[in-house]
């Protein structure tokens, strides 16, 4: 086995460090006293400090558990959508397949401001304007075409010979795909669900626009809205950022074995 050359090692944790750097300047900020910020910005808090963590769990908690809801909700939805939708295009031969799903590749390429501006509209006359509904709705819009791209590249390399002896036995269009389909595709469901989860999670474009004065709203507004009300406590706006970040990293630690066998699924062909 040749020895990688120690220039990559140091280019590589070079690079690491540069993009991760935020991250802990953040966290660096948010055990910092609001007193020392003043100053000089030190690379180290000297006398750490858990106010900022106290303030922000005292005060963004319920936008914490709104966001959650709303992710998991994009989540069950994109998944009941975008599996059998997969499935119609892999598996049934759908007609207008090819069409459809250029159609889906389209989708994602509409910038979500567009997106919003419609759904502004269509929610006055619904009635889901500043609703935690609307905004699972609206985020499902993100998730759905990769979801359905995904689930079909997939399912297409499912073995013909497993559904076909299925349906020797008597199995109906829906038992295959809930009893064979589905539980093969677990790698898939999991890379769909945490990228629905992570869109959810992190949107500004549509909370901002479709829940600015609702009752319930998601942490991405809630920290924006932080920041306005709370300039000088830098330390407890950091401090909502991490704990608003921890969320998506342990998914990401713990579902990346997932996913990397979900993005790679029907990559290469028998």
């Amino acid at each position: 086995m040749t020895a990688r050359p120690w220039w990559k090692t140091a280019l590589g944790a070079l690079l690491t460090a540069f993009m991760l750097f935020p991250v802990y300047w953040m966290v660096n900020v948010s055990l910092t006293r609001t007193a020392d910020l003043r100053g000089t910005p030190r690379w180290f808090p000297t006398a750490p400090t858990f106010e900022g963590y106290t303030a922000a769990l005292g005060q963004q908690l319920p936008a914490l558990g709104t966001s959650l809801v709303i992710g998991f909700g994009c989540v069950a939805l994109t998944v009941v959508i975008a599996a059998p939708a997969g499935y119609a295009l892999a598996i049934l031969n759908l007609r207008g397949g090819r069409t459809l799903s250029f159609l889906l590749l389209v989708a994602q390429m509409i910038p979500a401001v567009v997106m919003a501006m419609g759904f502004y509209a269509v929610y006055v006359r619904l009635g889901l304007l500043n609703t935690v509904w609307g905004l699972i709705v609206a985020d499902s819009t993100i998730a759905v075409p990769f979801g359905v791209l995904l689930y079909s590249t997939f399912m297409a390399g499912i073995p013909r010979e497993l559904v076909q002896a299925a349906r020797i036995d008597g199995a109906g269009t829906w038992r295959i795909f809930g009893s064979i389909v589905l539980p093969v595709s677990r790698n898939s469901t999991v890379t769909v669900s945490l990228f629905a989860f992570l869109w959810a999670w992190s949107d500004f474009i549509f909370a901002s626009t479709l829940n600015r004065a609702g009752e319930f709203i998601p942490i991405t507004l809630g920290i924006y809205q932080y920041i306005g009300n709370n300039t000088t406590q830098w330390n407890a706006i950091m401090a909502t950022a991490v704990v608003a970040s921890l969320p998506a990293a342990i998914l990401l630690v713990v579902a990346q074995r997932y996913v990397a066998a979900g993005v790679t699924a029907g990559a290469v062909k028998d």
